[in-house]
């Protein structure tokens, strides 16, 4: 599927038979190809190409052994030192992976595609001046247009061997005889039809970037490239009235190895101090000693958030009466960072797959990349984050996300059923608001006074056996755990009947009732006697106990 330099410099290429080729060169070494292999790597590559910009895909199918990426450095390339700065260092980092890459930089993803596989140029990088698509590909093989093999061996049949053939054809007569495809890929490759394309990862809503000139390797560089990072979210978020749930810390390593600390919290917060906390207990876990030459910190999930009165002896610490210093509003969740780059996420024109050789780059760049960000409003901070919300999100990162978990109501009378146990990072389920009933006053007697339900259930109710004086009568005593209760008083019944969906689960009547001993359960009678609703109707109805009261 795929030969190295040396083994084509001796004349052999991608689908030449082995035989034939063993005859041109007996020496020559062979390996199985991997195609699941050479996914991760395409993969694990796409991720590393994170470093130039948010928005990268790869292609969903391998050609030939090899498979291309797809880089939107659209609002990027001036944080590089331009697009020609950018390709250049993209290029030399992959030779020094040992990739053999091509890479093109045009206005649309069809001529990026094109040129990156089609133009010798590509080679040492390409970047198409703005407006010059039209006639760079007009010289370049129709397989450039990510056609299939027999519409190109269709087309070189009619002498339509250049993109530049198509030009001046008439679309109706091309697309009767070659499909739709054609006149699609043309004009996404000459600009005249959006192409989208999905990254390979979600673009986060915010993201900040920082590159340093020397690789960091120590925890104390890290910590502070990460504090001022978080700050600097933090800032962009409270412009914005948004706070962060969920935080992902990437770093790219020397060796080619990108390392994410994903995080969250409860509940949307900007505060700055809290969320590096969450980031410094696993720090550990990036393998930093290796060296690390870029940091993002992105915020895939944020929720908006109401401005919070600050308490007065907090403003009176603050001096809310003089203008903010970048230290004092960084501290407070919303710095004066105007000036410093940021690597955007913005959402342009994106690109489709396609086959040719090892790793072509197809990369797009738009004008107006850079742009000025409005000042912080310093009145506009979130409150500090309480002792539990921290505690919370501290356990959660520390547990992990399914072990710190909080009950859910759920649309069911039966009490196992009537909750669920949720992670506490994710949100629940939104139950439509009920008006308000009034309440009528229980006799003062009465413990229902004081509560409906016991404060404890049990994690499954437990069989008791019981005595009543009438079958539908409360019991007047019980035995539960190899202890006799008598009944001095009963409240009941409450009828629970399940959903008329259901069908394994019989009406109850429950039960609060009091011993001799002041000791108060929740039990119910599980089937009702004379009713054909039980699998089997000649079994008497049982009794459960199911909660506790005190």
């Amino acid at each position: 599927d795929a030969v190295d330099p040396a083994a084509a410099a001796l004349g052999l290429s991608p689908g030449m038979p082995l035989a034939d080729a063993r005859a041109v060169a007996p020496e020559l070494a062979v390996r199985d190809a991997d195609p699941a292999a050479d996914r991760r790597a395409l993969d694990d590559l796409a991720d590393w190409c994170g470093r130039y910009t948010p928005w990268v895909a790869s292609e969903p199918e391998l050609a030939q052994g090899a498979g291309g990426i797809w880089l939107d450095v659209t609002g990027c390339a001036h944080l590089f030192g331009g697009e020609r700065a950018l390709l250049d260092d993209l290029l030399a980092r992959l030779a020094g992976f040992g990739f053999t890459a091509r890479a093109a930089l045009a206005d649309t993803p069809g001529a990026a595609w094109a040129l990156a596989r089609c133009d010798a140029r590509a080679s040492a990088g390409l970047v198409l001046p703005a407006g010059a698509a039209r006639a760079a590909l007009a010289a370049l093989p129709v397989a450039g247009l990510r056609l299939a093999p027999t519409t190109v061996s269709d087309l070189e049949r009619f002498g339509l061997a250049r993109i530049g053939n198509l030009y001046e054809l008439a679309r109706g007569p091309v697309v009767a005889r070659f499909g739709a495809l054609l006149a699609r890929r043309l004009d996404q490759a000459l600009g005249r039809q959006r192409e989208p394309i999905s990254p390979r990862r979600p673009v986060p809503e915010q993201r900040v970037r920082r590159g340093f000139a020397e690789p960091i390797a120590t925890r104390e560089a890290i910590e502070l490239a990460l504090r001022d990072l978080i700050a600097q979210l933090c800032a962009d978020l409270v412009r914005q009235g948004r706070g962060a749930r969920r935080l992902e810390l990437a770093v790219w390593r020397l060796d080619g190895a990108v390392r994410r600390l994903p995080v969250g919290t409860h509940r949307a917060t900007t505060a700055p101090a809290h969320l590096f906390r969450l980031f410094a207990e696993h720090l550990d876990t990036l393998d930093y000693t290796i060296g690390i030459e870029v940091m993002t910190v992105a915020a895939p999930v944020t929720e908006a958030v109401a401005p919070a009165q600050l308490a007065l002896t907090r403003l009176a610490r603050a001096g809310a009466h003089s203008p903010p210093t970048p230290a004092r509003a960084a501290a407070e969740g919303a710095s004066a960072f105007g000036g410093r780059e940021r690597a955007g996420a913005r959402a342009a024109q994106p690109r489709e797959k396609g086959e040719g050789p090892a790793f072509p780059l197809h990369l797009q760049a738009e004008a107006g990349e850079a742009s000025a960000r409005p000042p912080v409003n310093p009145q506009f901070v979130q409150a500090e984050v309480g002792e539990l919300p921290a505690l919370l999100d501290r356990l959660t990162n520390r547990l992990g996300r399914d072990r710190v978990t909080r009950p859910v109501a759920q649309a069911s009378h039966i009490p196992e059923r009537a909750q669920i146990l949720l992670p506490l990072l994710e949100p629940g389920p939104v139950a439509a608001k009920k008006p308000a009933k009034p309440k009528s006053p229980a006799p003062a007697d009465s413990f229902r006074a004081r509560t409906a339900r016991p404060p404890r259930l049990l994690v499954r109710p437990e069989p008791i056996e019981a005595i009543a004086l009438v079958p539908d009568d409360p019991p007047r005593q019980f035995r539960w755990r190899g202890r006799t209760h008598q009944v001095r008083r009963a409240e009941g019944p409450e009828r629970i009947a399940p959903e008329w969906w259901r069908r394994d689960t019989p009406t109850r009547d429950y039960y609060r009732i009091e011993d001799s001993e002041g000791g108060r359960f929740w039990v119910y009678r599980d089937g009702l006697y004379g009713t054909v609703e039980r699998a089997d109707p000649e079994a008497a109805p049982r009794w459960y106990l199911h909660g506790l009261f005190a």
